[in-house]
């Protein structure tokens, strides 16, 4: 693996589609190893946009406006980071030779929508999933629970990020409401949901799947231990590393992860979600990117994920250990606007071994993630106590 010089004739070139807080850390992972980077997103001053190389704003879902910012960029590697994107098209620059696009063109579209990952996880691959049904109208929503999902259940659209438009119901009155979020909360293709019957399980993880080449070229899959989380509205925080789980347990997730992401091929780091009820393991989900629960390795990592997906990416060896336990706790806008500022800061950072990490969004809203906690403790429990205790001193203002 050769990386040339940035901004000159023998730069690597890699393209970030989506250039969010996740995409930002992969940005500065990547100039870190003499990388040249293009932050591409939907709207301008991203936080990505504010470290890379270069910026663009587009509307990445429409075809011609992605392979003309292609063209014009010519970068080596794609890497998108965000859902929302027009996966026809980036086939289309794969096959004509434009760039490779990471993991592969086929895991992109597989899991950018719900259904696809879903349908192979169960049906291909025959991994142990919760009961689930797509519904393209709200009478066939209710025919799928009334058919044998159930309640409670959880509806959620076929293509969506950060917990949009998810919502778990316990009753019939509840459809339509569910439905209307849910339908209306995708990115692409509105109007096609999932419905999952409730499990019984202990907790959720994130397994942290690296496939990457080893120093004699061949692609291995790595895992960072795996990482706890607490989620409400179907958005993740809180997450902590290590989650406690059986060895049988274990055993099971990484043979789920390494088979979905097996399957799915390519390069890079994947954030592999499921549930554990004691040696029991579901499937769930799988991002073929770092994932927002990964954000507490910035702290108990020797290299966090997003240094761990810019190595994998780039063919280089990777070393997922674990140095210490650790917790992260999210810092939300609270408010709706464009002239934010936080106070307290001093306050949070005087909390032992605390960090804190503001992405720099333009605007907030209030439920908006616009920062993170992170702590590191003897243990789990402490670690967690201080992380959300970092977080609760933060205070955020509009001007």
């Amino acid at each position: 693996m050769e990386i040339g010089s940035p901004l000159s004739p023998s730069a690597t070139r890699v393209m970030l589609l989506g250039s969010g807080e996740l995409g930002k850390e992969v940005i500065i992972a990547l100039q870190r190893l003499g990388v040249e980077v293009i932050a591409v997103d939907r709207y301008a001053n991203a936080p990505g946009h504010q470290v890379a190389h270069r910026a663009h704003v587009i509307d990445m879902t429409d075809g011609d406006a992605l392979m003309a910012i292609v063209k014009k960029e010519r970068p080596h590697l794609i890497v998108p980071e965000i859902e929302a994107l027009n996966t026809q098209t980036l086939a289309e620059i794969e096959q004509a030779g434009l760039a490779q696009v990471i993991p592969t063109v086929r895991a992109v579209q597989l899991t950018m929508n719900r259904e696809g990952i879903r349908r192979l996880a169960a049906e291909t691959l025959c991994l142990p999933t919760s009961p689930y049904a797509f519904a393209r109208s709200q009478q066939e929503l209710q025919d799928a629970i009334d058919g044998g999902i159930g309640y409670p259940c959880f509806i959620k659209p076929t293509m969506s990020s950060s917990g949009k438009g998810q919502s778990r119901i316990t009753n019939a009155s509840e459809v339509a409401g569910a439905w209307e979020y849910a339908a209306s909360g995708g990115r692409v293709n509105q109007g096609v949901v999932i419905v999952e019957g409730q499990i019984d399980f202990d907790y959720e993880i994130t397994l942290l799947t690296i496939r990457s080449k080893n120093a004699a070229g061949e692609v291995v899959t790595s895992f960072c231990e795996p990482i706890g989380h607490l989620q409400k509205r179907g958005d993740y925080v809180e997450s902590w590393q290590p989650q406690a789980m059986t060895k049988n347990a274990l055993v099971e997730a990484q043979r789920i992860a390494k088979a979905v992401t097996d399957d799915l091929g390519g390069l890079g780091l994947f954030g592999v979600e499921l549930f554990v009820n004691g040696d029991q393991v579901w499937f769930s989900e799988v991002s073929p990117r770092p994932h927002d629960t990964g954000m507490v390795t910035m702290a108990t990592q020797r290299f966090n994920e997003f240094e761990l997906h810019a190595r994998a990416i780039l063919g280089l060896p990777v070393n997922a250990e674990m140095r210490v336990p650790g917790a992260s706790a999210v810092i939300y806008g609270g408010v709706d606007s464009k002239n934010l500022s936080f106070e307290g800061i001093e306050k949070a950072l005087e909390v032992p071994e605390s960090d804190i990490r503001l992405f720099g969004k333009p605007e907030s809203f209030e439920r908006r993630r616009m920062g993170v906690a992170l702590a590191t403790g003897k243990d789990v429990d402490e670690a967690r106590s201080r992380a959300t205790l970092a977080s609760s001193l933060v205070k955020t203002k509009a001007n």
